[in-house]
């Protein structure tokens, strides 16, 4: 039986279209928490747009579960005399793919479409024959005749740059956009809360459904909401890469294959206890899961609770992905289901003052 409905779909649809740049998180947040109220006794968000919804607010065992909403993205940080836009990156965007793409600049006037242009293959010979983007020499064309009709238009130097593929369904199998690194993981924890509550399931301590800014710039979201909410355990959940790709060495980044399941993570960030719960819980309930490890940090939200305070049981569950940080991220639709699956079945094994410690 189907986990995700036609209406979550909608919603999902609807989120991941939506930008949601690093530090400019508000609009995708407000998406988020409108579906996710239904679900909750109660929601806040922090400072810095960090949202979260909580189901039994009065217990004092509090364990969250969380992805973060921000996505990569550029700034404007020079415009030339002729009327073209220099960027800077606004997260881990990659500027091999930027040639060719077309562009939303956000400014307070509203959407102006662009393009990375990119010189014609026949003006490319010798010493220029095999140009590379890179960094210093992509840049925007949004038409303008000069540097004054750019700002006309409401563009300056500080307004964030995205791209603006819309999601889709490849093969009926794969969801298929940008920025599903990680507004999937958030779509997967709202789905966890809207089970919850449809199944009447009665948890025996706080549950923090956290939706976490500024990830993509060094998990900054998660650090100041670990330390406003200090949960006794972290479940978090962002993407990992599928590795059975073209041109992706599995000796070194291992073997993860989407389809095959949700990928738990051995890391020293991750909680033995923890994970063991969750790989337990996936044998018992037939989940499909993958194994991988982390060398010194996960490089996701996990680190930021696991370090936080005097230290937060945590465990990372990643949704395999191909083509990270592109405008054809891709997620395998059954990867989804289970991860959505191993998350709701791991919170109704944990108990009210669950002991995490070792020995």
């Amino acid at each position: 039986m189907a986990i995700i409905t036609k209406k979550s779909e909608t919603f999902l649809e609807k989120y991941v279209n939506n930008a949601s740049p690093t530090g400019f998180e508000s609009s995708g947040q407000k998406l988020w928490l409108d579906y996710l109220k239904p679900f909750v006794d109660d929601w806040d968000l922090d400072s810095y747009g960090t949202a979260y919804g909580v189901i039994n607010p009065k217990k004092e065992f509090k364990v969250v579960i969380e992805a973060h909403a921000d996505e990569i993205s550029w700034f404007v940080n020079h415009i030339s005399k002729e009327g073209f836009i220099h960027v800077i990156r606004n997260g881990g965007s990659d500027h091999v793919i930027a040639p060719s793409k077309r562009v939303n600049i956000h400014t307070k006037k509203g959407i102006v479409r662009g393009v990375f242009g990119w010189p014609a293959i026949h003006t490319r010979n010798g010493k220029d024959a095999n140009l590379n983007p890179s960094i210093e020499n992509i840049f925007i064309d949004v038409g303008a005749k000069d540097k004054d009709e750019v700002l006309e238009m409401g563009i300056h130097v500080g307004c964030v740059i995205t791209y603006g593929s819309t999601l889709e369904i490849l093969n009926n199998r794969y969801y298929v956009g940008r920025a599903l690194d990680n507004r999937i993981g958030g779509f997967c924890i709202a789905e966890v809360a809207r089970m919850l509550k449809e199944k009447k399931k009665k948890l025996p301590f706080g549950l923090y459904i956290v939706n976490s800014v500024q990830e993509e710039i060094g998990l900054r979201g998660a650090e100041m909401i670990a330390h406003r909410i200090k949960p006794d355990a972290a479940i978090v959940t962002d993407v990992t890469h599928d590795t059975m790709t073209p041109m992706i060495k599995t000796t070194k980044h291992g073997e993860t294959k989407c389809g095959d399941g949700p990928s738990i993570t051995y890391a020293p960030a991750v909680h033995n206890i923890l994970r063991d719960l969750i790989i337990d819980t996936a044998e018992a309930k037939k989940i499909p899961y993958q194994r991988a490890a982390s060398s010194r940090s996960t490089g996701t939200d996990t680190d930021a609770f696991a370090y936080s305070s005097v230290g937060v049981p945590s465990a990372l569950i990643s949704l395999p992905l191909r083509y990270m940080h592109t405008t054809v991220e891709m997620a395998h639709k059954d990867d989804v289901e289970n991860l959505i699956k191993l998350i709701y079945e791991s919170l109704l094994k944990i108990k009210e003052g669950h002991n995490f410690k070792y020995f």
